[in-house]
């Protein structure tokens, strides 16, 4: 399976982030996910996320993995500007989504948000999670380059709730 180039890889994950300003503008947490097809160009698939536990990547997963054979998500890859939490990644996981790429580790996340009730980030890497898998899902992250358009849009967002 090849990967994504770098620009392609800056393209997406900006688009995540403005999936998760598009969420922002339904009256949801601002968080993103794409999914694009193995050409590394097509989008299959955007999402917002929807609350607590309908989050941007999981819903995307669950959405992808009733609309595509697990063999064709095996060479998919998904875009989020923040690491997917542990929930996330399980659910990406099962629905055969063979790749993630992400802009902003949890931890930044937690640094944005602090204590917050509304988003108490679990310090549970994707990494972590990907490691205790039977396949080996391909993980690209944090993205030094977009770290701090990410962290602007997280600040922003959880600095006035």
């Amino acid at each position: 399976m090849n990967s994504p180039s770098q620009a392609q890889i800056i393209k997406f994950l900006k688009l995540s982030n403005d999936v998760g300003k598009r969420a922002i503008s339904l009256g949801h947490h601002p968080f993103g996910a794409v999914l694009v097809a193995p050409d590394h160009e097509t989008v299959l698939l955007t999402q917002c996320n929807m609350d607590t536990v309908n989050h941007a990547e999981s819903t995307l997963a669950r959405i992808a993995a009733t609309n595509y054979p697990a063999e064709y998500l095996w060479q998919c890859t998904l875009y989020t500007a923040v690491e997917p939490c542990c929930m996330c990644s399980g659910t990406i996981y099962w629905a055969n989504i063979g790749r993630v790429v992400y802009g902003m580790t949890e931890e930044k996340l937690l640094e944005c948000t602090g204590n917050h009730d509304e988003n108490p980030t679990m310090s549970v890497s994707s990494a972590y999670v990907f490691s205790h898998c039977q396949k080996e899902v391909e993980l690209i992250g944090p993205v030094p380059e977009l770290e701090d358009e990410i962290a602007e849009l997280q600040n922003s967002f959880w600095s006035k709730r």
